[in-house]
């Protein structure tokens, strides 16, 4: 996991729209002639969006195949990676989306007022990592994985939308089952749920294989 991203990324847009809102602007398509008109539109789009937007939106909406979106916005990930100035675009949540530089991070808070990204406790830590790799998981094996009560923990981290309910189990009770959510991608900057490190890689977590 990135941990530039996961401690430092501050956001600075405003006036942005909903890459899934209800806008429908589809029926926009664009012609290879068009090619610089398609760069700045795809910018413009991940510019005002407030959230990572996915591929298939821009296809849908620009009526263009997903391989030439692809490759522009490579190119736009590119061009500000080489500049190395207060923006970039990162492929995060599903998604692709503008963040502020990392490493302006702390003159952004002195300047702009932000706090420090609230850090999560070691139980936290613990509860979510237990849930982002056994999910659909419900509260009774967290706790037999943790030797320890976690309903606190799990309330904490749904407090925090970094988990929700995914369904329930079909055992007597029918006890809830808790998954991660798109917000916990975008909380450690990942693009996806098998983005995250193998177990194997990680010496603090060491749960039994199923």
């Amino acid at each position: 996991m990135s941990d530039d991203i996961i401690n430092e990324d501050i956001e600075l847009k405003s006036d942005r729209i909903d890459a899934g809102g209800d806008d429908d602007v589809s029926g926009v398509v664009f012609e290879e002639s068009d090619s610089d008109d398609l760069f700045g539109i795809i910018e413009a789009i991940l510019f005002v969006s407030a959230e990572p937007v996915p591929l298939q939106f821009i296809t849908k909406q620009l009526g263009i195949n997903a391989t030439q979106v692809k490759i522009i916005i490579d190119s736009l990930i590119d061009e500000y990676e080489d500049r190395d100035k207060g923006i970039k675009i990162v492929e995060v949540s599903g998604g692709y989306q503008f963040v502020t530089n990392p490493r302006f991070a702390n003159q952004l808070r002195q300047v702009m007022g932000y706090k420090k990204k609230e850090t999560l406790s070691k139980g936290m830590l613990e509860t979510l990592a237990i849930i982002a790799y056994k999910q659909p998981i419900m509260l009774a094996e967290i706790e037999e994985l943790r030797g320890v009560s976690s309903r606190m923990m799990v309330a904490a981290l749904m407090r925090k939308n970094l988990i929700k309910p995914v369904g329930r189990k079909d055992v007597p009770g029918r006890p809830l089952l808790y998954g991660t959510t798109d917000e916990f991608l975008r909380y450690f900057g990942l693009n996806k749920l098998s983005d995250l490190p193998k177990l194997s890689e990680i010496k603090e977590f060491n749960f039994e294989e199923e």
